[in-house]
Protein backbone atom coordinates (compact mmCIF):
# COMPACT_ATOMS: atom_id res chain seq x y z
CA UNK A 1 0.00 0.00 0.00
CA UNK A 2 2.71 2.34 0.68
CA UNK A 3 3.93 1.94 -2.39
CA UNK A 4 1.30 3.20 -3.90
CA UNK A 5 0.60 5.88 -2.16
CA UNK A 6 4.62 6.95 -3.06
CA UNK A 7 3.54 6.54 -6.65
CA UNK A 8 0.41 8.64 -6.43
CA UNK A 9 2.76 11.34 -4.73
CA UNK A 10 5.45 10.84 -7.52
CA UNK A 11 2.62 11.09 -10.34
CA UNK A 12 0.27 14.67 -8.57
CA UNK A 13 4.25 15.70 -8.80
CA UNK A 14 5.10 14.61 -12.44
CA UNK A 15 1.68 15.39 -14.05
CA UNK A 16 1.73 19.25 -12.98
CA UNK A 17 5.17 19.74 -14.64
CA UNK A 18 4.27 19.35 -18.29
CA UNK A 19 1.85 22.12 -18.01
CA UNK A 20 4.62 24.26 -16.23
CA UNK A 21 6.97 23.70 -19.01
CA UNK A 22 4.48 24.32 -21.53
CA UNK A 23 3.37 27.58 -20.43
CA UNK A 24 6.70 28.70 -19.83
CA UNK A 25 7.75 27.55 -22.87
CA UNK A 26 4.88 29.37 -24.91
CA UNK A 27 5.23 32.40 -22.89
CA UNK A 28 9.65 32.50 -23.11
CA UNK A 29 9.63 34.33 -20.10
CA UNK A 30 9.83 33.39 -16.29
CA UNK A 31 8.81 35.52 -14.04
CA UNK A 32 7.90 34.15 -10.75
CA UNK A 33 9.14 30.95 -11.33
CA UNK A 34 12.04 29.79 -9.00
CA UNK A 35 15.37 27.50 -9.66
CA UNK A 36 15.92 27.07 -6.28
CA UNK A 37 13.22 25.81 -5.94
CA UNK A 38 13.33 23.38 -8.82
CA UNK A 39 16.74 22.38 -7.73
CA UNK A 40 15.31 21.55 -4.37
CA UNK A 41 12.68 19.40 -6.05
CA UNK A 42 15.34 17.55 -7.67
CA UNK A 43 17.54 16.80 -4.87
CA UNK A 44 14.15 15.43 -3.14
CA UNK A 45 13.72 13.52 -5.67
CA UNK A 46 17.51 12.28 -5.76
CA UNK A 47 16.78 11.43 -2.11
CA UNK A 48 14.07 9.27 -2.59
CA UNK A 49 15.79 7.38 -5.48
CA UNK A 50 18.93 6.67 -2.75
CA UNK A 51 16.46 5.46 -0.29
CA UNK A 52 14.79 3.31 -3.02
CA UNK A 53 18.93 1.66 -4.13
CA UNK A 54 19.68 1.68 -0.55
CA UNK A 55 17.11 -0.99 0.65
CA UNK A 56 16.96 -2.39 -2.39
CA UNK A 57 13.01 -2.13 -2.83
CA UNK A 58 10.54 -1.30 -5.23
CA UNK A 59 12.96 -0.36 -7.76
CA UNK A 60 10.05 0.31 -10.32
CA UNK A 61 9.64 3.47 -8.30
CA UNK A 62 12.96 4.64 -9.65
CA UNK A 63 11.66 4.97 -12.92
CA UNK A 64 8.76 7.16 -11.60
CA UNK A 65 11.53 9.60 -9.83
CA UNK A 66 13.68 9.63 -12.77
CA UNK A 67 10.69 10.89 -14.99
CA UNK A 68 10.10 13.63 -12.66
CA UNK A 69 13.30 14.43 -12.75
CA UNK A 70 13.16 15.08 -16.18
CA UNK A 71 10.67 17.13 -16.52
CA UNK A 72 11.98 19.44 -13.62
CA UNK A 73 15.38 19.40 -15.33
CA UNK A 74 13.34 20.76 -18.71
CA UNK A 75 11.96 23.45 -16.88
CA UNK A 76 15.12 24.46 -15.25
CA UNK A 77 16.55 24.52 -18.42
CA UNK A 78 13.89 26.42 -20.06
CA UNK A 79 14.23 28.72 -16.83
CA UNK A 80 18.11 29.27 -17.92
CA UNK A 81 17.77 29.95 -21.34
CA UNK A 82 14.77 32.35 -21.16
CA UNK A 83 16.20 34.31 -17.93
CA UNK A 84 19.65 34.67 -20.17
CA UNK A 85 17.67 35.66 -23.11
CA UNK A 86 15.20 37.87 -21.55
CA UNK A 87 18.41 39.75 -19.39
CA UNK A 88 19.93 40.10 -22.54
CA UNK A 89 17.14 41.94 -24.18
CA UNK A 90 16.46 43.85 -21.01
CA UNK A 91 19.94 45.32 -22.02
CA UNK A 92 19.88 45.94 -25.35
Amino acid sequence: MAELLEFGMLFAFGFSWPFAIARTYRAKRVDGKSPMFMVIVILGYCCGIASHLVEGTKLWLVAVYLVDIALVSTDLALYCVYSRRNSAAAVN
